[in-house]
C-alpha cells in the first residue's frame, strides 16, 4: 500500500503524542491555559528535516500549541537581532533551529536559555541517542537539544566529466586549484555546513599542531586557506550557491558533505551523475542541529516547548529527519532505520544515496566540532585573514 506523507503524519500523530520516552509520558509536563502559537526561526535549513513532524505536534496536542509559525534567516544574522529584541524586551521568535554556528555565537552572547532546571521535562539524552550525538550535546552547554544528527564531511564533490583525475590529498587539491583557476568555491564557514566542516576537517588532512586550536594550533591550515584563496573567484554567502555553480558548470570542484552531495542531486540542482570523494587523512567532523530557545521567552510557551522538544525527540518523529537526504543519514536517536521514514525518503535515498557512505562512516574517525569559543574564534580570524581578501 502506498504512503503518502500526509497519511505517515497521520497513522503516527496518535502514536507519537501518547507514547512513553525516557520513561515519561509527555504530560508530566503542565499545559498552558489555552493553546499557544509558537514562532520558529530556522538558520541552518533544518525545517527540511522537522517541519512535518513538528506540524504533527499542533494535530497530537492541540490543547498545547494551536499553531506553530516558521520563518527563516541566515544564521549570522540572528543572534544580533534576538539580541537587540531582549535589550527591548520584546523577543518575538520562541524555538530556534540552529546548526553550530549560530549556536556557538548565541552562547558566546549569552541569548539563549539555560535549560538545565528543566532536564526532568526531557528525556534522558544519553540513553536515546547515538553516541556520536550525545557527544555533540556537550556542544549546547544545557542550552539547547540536538534535533539531528549527521556525520558531515568534509566531501569533496566534483563533475566526472571535467574533472578527470580527481584530487586525492589536501595538496593535490591545491595543486589542480592552481592549473584550474576559479574552478573550486566553497561558502564562508560562519553560514555554511560544508564551509565549516571543510575549515574544521582541513587540520587533521594536513596534521597540524592542534586540530581543536584554531587561534594557535592552526598554522598549516592558514597558510593553506590563504595559498588556495589565490585560486578562488569568491566565497559564496552560503552552500546553495555552490551547489548551483556546479550544477551549472561554473566550478568544477565544491566542498561538500553527505547530505548536500544527495539533495541537490535529488532536487536536480546538480546532476545525478556527480561524484564525491575524501582526501588523505580524512576525519569526519561530525554535525548536528539544535533546539534552542531565546531568553526572554515566558514560563507558559516553554513548557509547551519543552513538551515539543520531547515530541521531536520520539522515533515517529525523528523517521522525517532522513527528508530527502539533505542531513543524511540525519536521525539523532537511536532505533530509527531508513524504513520507518516516508516512502519518498526512501525512494529519494535509494536512488541517490551512497553505497560507499556506510563503509566511510564505519572506517574513519569521528570528530565532534570546535567548542563555542574555539569555532567563534575561527570564523573570526577565516573572516579577517581569508574573507576579507575576497571583499
Amino acid at each position: 500500500m502506498h504512503i503518502t506523507r500526509r497519511r505517515f503524519m497521520g497513522t503516527t500523530a496518535a502514536m507519537a503524542g501518547a507514547s512513553l520516552f525516557g520513561g515519561k509520558a509527555f504530560a508530566a509536563l503542565k499545559a498552558p491555559s489555552s493553546p499557544v502559537t509558537i514562532t520558529v526561526a530556522d538558520v541552518a535549513g533544518n525545517l527540511a528535516l522537522t517541519q512535518a513532524a513538528m506540524e504533527r505536534y499542533t494535530q497530537a496536542k492541540p490543547e498545547w500549541a494551536s499553531r506553530i509559525a516558521f520563518t527563516k534567516a541566515p544564521a549570522p544574522e540572528l543572534p544580533a537581532k534576538l539580541k537587540a529584541q531582549q535589550a527591548a524586551g520584546r523577543v518575538d521568535i520562541d524555538l530556534v533551529l540552529t546548526g553550530t554556528d549560530a549556536l556557538a555565537a548565541g552562547l558566546d552572547q549569552g541569548i539563549w536559555t539555560d535549560l538545565s532546571p528543566y532536564k526532568a521535562d526531557l528525556p534522558d539524552l544519553q540513553s536515546i541517542y547515538i553516541p556520536q550525538a550525545f557527544k555533540m550535546q556537550a556542544m549546547a552547554k544545557d542550552h539547547g537539544v540536538i534535533v539531528s544528527y549527521y556525520p558531515s564531511g568534509p566531501l569533496i564533490e566534483y563533475m566526472p566529466d571535467r574533472v578527470k583525475t580527481p584530487p586525492k590529498s589536501a595538496e593535490e587539491l591545491l595543486a589542480w586549484t592552481k592549473e584550474n583557476k576559479n574552478k573550486f568555491i566553497y561558502a564562508r564557514p560562519s553560514n555554511s555546513g560544508p564551509g565549516r566542516t571543510f575549515l574544521m576537517g582541513l587540520p587533521y588532512l594536513l596534521k597540524d599542531a592542534d586540530p581543536r586550536d584554531p587561534e594557535k594550533g592552526w598554522d598549516k591550515t592558514w597558510a593553506f586557506l590563504e595559498e588556495i584563496g589565490q585560486n578562488i573567484e569568491y566565497y559564496a554567502s552560503g552552500t546553495t550557491q555552490t551547489m548551483r555553480e556546479l550544477g551549472e558548470g561554473t566550478r568544477d570542484i565544491v566542498v561538500s558533505t553527505t547530505g548536500w552531495d544527495i539533495n541537490p542531486r535529488v532536487l536536480g540542482t546538480v546532476p545525478a551523475e556527480a561524484e564525491v570523494g575524501t582526501l588523505a587523512g580524512f576525519h569526519w567532523v561530525t554535525d548536528a542541529h539544535y533546539m534552542v530557545v531565546p531568553k526572554g521567552v515566558s514560563e507558559e510557551k516553554l513548557a509547551v516547548l519543552l513538551d515539543l522538544m520531547n515530541f521531536m525527540l520520539t522515533p515517529q518523529s525523528q523517521a522525517y529527519a532522513y527528508d530527502q537526504g539533505y542531513f543524511y543519514p540525519g536521525p539523532a536517536v537511536k532505533d530509527v532505520p531508513l524504513s520507518m521514514a516516508p516512502e519518498e525518503s526512501q525512494a529519494a535515498i535509494k536512488e541517490f544515496g551512497r553505497p560507499q557512505y556506510e563503509a566511510w562512516i564505519a572506517e574513519n574517525p569521528l570528530e565532534i566540532p570546535l567548542d563555542a569559543e574555539k569555532l567563534v574564534a575561527a570564523f573570526r580570524i577565516w573572516d579577517e585573514r581569508i574573507g576579507a581578501k575576497k571583499g
